[in-house]
C-alpha cells in the first residue's frame, strides 16, 4: 500500500465541522509526544514553595530531557532552576530551605552525580564523586549528609579482566546489587552505609533523623524481591536490626513519629502467608512483633501510603479501578478500616507528596482534560492549582469524551472499563472500534489524559471509538477479581474483554464488522490470546506479548508473578505442563486469521525477543499478514521519540488497510520532515 505524508497542518481539517472561532484541532501523533510530564513534586520546609521536575521532548536528540523547576504553593513565580545539556533529576530541598541537591551527569563525569545549589539560584557545584552512578537522594535532617544509592563498583579481578577484552559473564549471577551510602553536602568522601553484598530496594529516614529504614534483599535479581526484608539502623548503618520476616516483598515503608512502628505496602494477604494480592497496607513494631493489615480484606490496591504529623492517622494512595485517590485510615488497628476519601473525582492522582507541619498535600491530578498538573490540598480544604504547564491542552485540541462503563462478564461478574467517544460522535451512528489492554496485568486503566503509546485522542479525532476494558486479573476491583487468574491466567480475562465488544455493539455505538485490538505487554498476552479466541478483530496489533508460556518462564527476568498463574514451575517434577500450553496462544496460532503487527524491543527483559519471534513465524507459516518490527537496543518500552512516532503511524496504517480499506496518511517527525517523508513515501523497505 502506498503512504502519503500529512503535515500538522492539514490533519487540524480532520474535524471540519468545528467553527474556525474555536480555534482548537484535532491532536496529532507529535502532539501527544511532546505534552511535558510533570514529576517528583517537593514541598519547601516552610511550606510556601514546590520543587518539581519538568520532562520535554527534544526532536533533534531524539529523546526528553528533564530539568528541576520551583514555584510558589500559590502557583506564582514559576521559574526554571537547572538547564543542564542532559537534564537534571530528583530535586530535594536542604532541611533549611536554604539549598537543592539534584542528580546529574555534568562536567564530563560520565554518569549520574549529586549537585547542590542555593535555592535562590546560582552555580550547583558537585558533591560527590562516586565511581558508578548515584540515584534515590535524601538529606539528613541536620544538612550534614545527603544519602544516595549506588550500584557496587565492579572488582579488580572485574577491572582486570576488563582490561583484556575478557567479557564473558553469568547469566544472573553477575549482577551486582546496589548499596546505601551517605556524602558531606559540601563535598568529600562518600561513607558506605549498608553492608556489601544485600541489595537496598529502598530506604526512609527517620523524622528525628536517628533512624534509617531500609529494605534490604539478598541479591539484585527481579525474583529475590520477595526475600528482601525491613531493618532499623543508625544513620552511620551501626545498631541495625531485622523488624520484619516474612516472604512478601516490603515496598514503601517509613518510620512513624515516634519510631515506634513502620508502615509499609504488600501484595499479600492479611496474614502475610500468601501472594498475589491488590496490594495492603500494614503497621509493624520496630522493637519486635507481627504486622497488622490496616486494611483488611483487600477493598483497595494500596500503591503509597504516608504517616500523618502525629502518627494518628495514615494517608495513602489507591487504585479502585477507574480512578486514584488519596485516602485516610486510623493508624490505631481497633479502627483499621475505616478509610475516608481526602479526594475524588473521575482522575487518577499520581504524584504525591506530603508536609507534616502544615497538614498540606501536593499531587498531580491526571484527568481527560489536563495529563497531570499538580495540585495543592492542606487539610480538610478544597485543592488548589499550582501549576498550569498543561492548561493549552484543553484551550488547543478537541478531546474526546470519556465514560466508564459496567458490564456483565460471561460469568455475570460486573466488570469495568473506559470508552473514548470520537471526537465527532453523533447518536445512532455506529464506528469503528481500537480495543486496547492494559499491562500488568495487576493494573488497570484509570481515567487520564491520552498518551502516544495508546493514542486515544488522535484515534477519537479520525472518527473512532476505543475501549479500554479492566478485565479479570486487573487491580482495585477485590482479591477475588485479581485472582481469577491463578491457576489459569485465560480463565475470565478474554472473555471480559469480548463481554464489554458485544455490550457497545448492543447499545448502538460501535460497529462489529470494523474492529481492532492493540495491547503493550501483558496487553500483548491479551492481544496473542484473542486472535486465537475469536475472528471479529479485522487487524492486531501485539506489543511485547508472550505467546509461549513456557519458553517465557525462563528467558524472562521475573517469575515470582507467573508461578501462581500456572500452578507451579514448567520443570518441577509434576510440572503443570498442560495448563503453559492451555494458556499459551502458541499451540492455537493456527486458528488465527487476523492480520497481525508484532513490535518489540531488541533488549526487552520482561517479554524477551523471542517471544515475539515466535508470535510472527507461526503466524507468517500459516498465512497470515504480519510484519515484525523490532527497535534497536530498547527494552520494555520504546522510549526514543522516532520509534514512538513510528509506532502509531505504523498501527494506524495498519488499521486502516485491514479495518477500513484506506489509505493511512504517515505523519512526519518535526525535524528534517523532508527526509523522513522521502524514507516514508518509498515505504522505507517495509
Amino acid at each position: 500500500m502506498s503512504r502519503r505524508i500529512i503535515g500538522l497542518g492539514i490533519l487540524a481539517l480532520l474535524v471540519t465541522a468545528v467553527p474556525l472561532a474555536a480555534q482548537r484541532r484535532a491532536m496529532t501523533i507529535v502532539d501527544l509526544i511532546d505534552i511535558p510530564g510533570l514529576g517528583d513534586p517537593r514541598i519547601s520546609p516552610d511550606g510556601s514553595e514546590v520543587l518539581y521536575v519538568r520532562r520535554d521532548t527534544d526532536w533533534e536528540a531524539n529523546g526528553t530531557v528533564s530539568h528541576v523547576w520551583r514555584v510558589a504553593m500559590d502557583g506564582s513565580g514559576s521559574v526554571q532552576m537547572t538547564n543542564g545539556e542532559d537534564g537534571e533529576s530528583t530535586p530535594r530541598w536542604s532541611p533549611d530551605g536554604s539549598r537543592i541537591a539534584f542528580v546529574a551527569n555534568r562536567h564530563d563525569t560520565e554518569r549520574n552525580q549529586i549537585y547542590v545549589m542555593p535555592t535562590r539560584g546560582g552555580e550547583a557545584r558537585i558533591v560527590s564523586e562516586h565511581p558508578t552512578p548515584t540515584s534515590s537522594i535524601a538529606w539528613s535532617v541536620d544538612g550534614a549528609w545527603i544519602f544516595f544509592v549506588a550500584v557496587d563498583e565492579k572488582s579488580e579481578a572485574e577491572k582486570a579482566r576488563e582490561a583484556v577484552n575478557d567479557n564473558v559473564f553469568r547469566y544472573e549471577e553477575d549482577r551486582r546489587p546496589s548499596g546505601l551510602w551517605r556524602v558531606p553536602s559540601e563535598g568529600g568522601a562518600a561513607e558506605r552505609v549498608t553492608e556489601p553484598g544485600m541489595m537496598v530496594r529502598g530506604y526512609s529516614i527517620s523524622r528525628d533523623g536517628m533512624l534509617l529504614l531500609v529494605q534490604l534483599a539478598p541479591t539484585a535479581l527481579y525474583d529475590d524481591l520477595l526475600n528482601s526484608e525491613l531493618w532499623v539502623m543508625a544513620p552511620d548503618g551501626s545498631g541495625a536490626r531485622q523488624i520484619t520476616d516474612n516472604h512478601v516483598g516490603e515496598v514503601n515503608a517509613f518510620l512513624s513519629p515516634d519510631n515506634g512502628h513502620a508502615l509499609f505496602i504488600a501484595n499479600t494477604n492479611d496474614e502475610l502467608s500468601d501472594f498475589y494480592f491488590n496490594q495492603r497496607l500494614f503497621v509493624v513494631p520496630t522493637d519486635g512483633g507481627d504486622p497488622v493489615s490496616v486494611l483488611p480484606g483487600g477493598r483497595f490496591d494500596v500503591n503509597a501510603a504516608m504517616w500523618s504529623r502525629d502518627g494518628r492517622t495514615i494517608f495513602f494512595r489507591a487504585n479502585t479501578g477507574v480512578r486514584q485517590q488519596l485516602y485516610s485510615v486510623p493508624a490505631d488497628a481497633s479502627d483499621a478500616g475505616r478509610a475516608e476519601p481526602v479526594t475524588e473525582g473521575d482522575h487518577a492522582v499520581g504524584a504525591w507528596d506530603y508536609h507534616p507541619a502544615s497538614g498540606t498535600h501536593l499531587f498531580s491530578i491526571n484527568n481527560p482534560t489536563n495529563a497531570g498538573d499538580l495540585w495543592a490540598m492542606a487539610g480538610s480544604g478544597s485543592p488548589r492549582r499550582v501549576t498550569r504547564v498543561l492548561d493549552y491542552l484543553a484551550a488547543e485540541f478537541l478531546l474526546p469524551r470519556v465514560e466508564a462503563v459496567q458490564y456483565p462478564g460471561e460469568d455475570g461478574v460486573q466488570v469495568e472499563g473506559l470508552i473514548f467517544y470520537p471526537i465527532d460522535y453523533q447518536e445512532g451512528v455506529r464506528y469503528p472500534l481500537v480495543v486496547q489492554t492494559h499491562g500488568g496485568p495487576p493494573s488497570s486503566d484509570k481515567f487520564g489524559f491520552s498518551r502516544s503509546s495508546n493514542y486515544e485522542a488522535v484515534l477519537a479525532a479520525r472518527g473512532w471509538f476505543v475501549f479500554k476494558p479492566n478485565y479479570r486479573g486487573s487491580t482495585g476491583y477485590g482479591d477475588a477479581f485479581l485472582r481469577n487468574m491463578i491457576g489459569n491466567y485465560f480463565d475470565q480475562a478474554h472473555k471480559d474483554v469480548m463481554a464489554g465488544v458485544d455490550h457497545l455493539v448492543d447499545r448502538g455505538l460501535v460497529d462489529g464488522d470494523r474492529m481492532a485490538k492493540m495491547g503493550w505487554s501483558a496487553g500483548g498476552h491479551m492481544t496473542n490470546k484473542i486472535i486465537t479466541y475469536t475472528d471479529r478483530f479485522k487487524a492486531a496489533s501485539s506489543g511485547a506479548g508472550a505467546v509461549n508460556w513456557m519458553s517465557m518462564y525462563a528467558q524472562s527476568d521475573v517469575r515470582i508473578y507467573r508461578t501462581p498463574w500456572f500452578g507451579g514451575t514448567p520443570w518441577s517434577e509434576d510440572a503443570p505442563i498442560e495448563q503453559y500450553m492451555a494458556d499459551s496462544p502458541l499451540f492455537d496460532l493456527h486458528k488465527v486469521v487476523t492480520p497481525t503487527l508484532v513490535l518489540v524491543g531488541e533488549n526487552d527483559a520482561r517479554v524477551p525477543m523471542p517471544q515475539s519471534v515466535e508470535l510472527y513465524q507461526g503466524l507468517k507459516h500459516n498465512g497470515v499478514p504480519t510484519h515484525l518490527y523490532v527497535a534497536p537496543e530498547q527494552g520494555h518500552g520504546w522510549v526514543e521519540l522516532q520509534q514512538r512516532l513510528f509506532k502509531a503511524n505504523v498501527e494506524l496504517d495498519w488499521y486502516y488497510q485491514w479495518v477500513l480499506d484506506e489509505e493511512y496518511e504517515w505523519e512526519t517527525s518535526p525535524v528534517h520532515p523532508e527526509k523522513q517523508a522521502a524514507v516514508t513515501t518509498a515505504g522505507g523497505g517495509r
